[in-house]
């Protein structure tokens, strides 16, 4: 019986508003160029945690990202 650790949950900032039509508009603010739509903020949520999981993937090629640089 081999064990399968589990990865801890994390948080990913995100922005979000809501339109005149009443849906919600929001992005990973590590992935800014990337907008998505839900009906509500639990449907936007759930569109932006599928877009986090493809946009983890390495080989994705045009995936602009956002990082940080220490400058000493």
């Amino acid at each position: 019986m081999g064990s399968n650790p589990q990865r801890q949950p994390t948080a990913e900032p995100f922005t979000y508003w809501r339109e005149a039509d009443g849906y919600v508009l929001g992005y990973l603010n590590a992935y800014p160029d990337h907008w998505t739509q839900g009906k509500d903020l639990d449907d936007l949520k759930a569109q932006l945690l599928d877009l986090y999981h493809e946009f983890s993937k390495d080989d994705l090629p045009g995936i602009r990202k956002v990082d940080e640089l220490v400058v000493a």
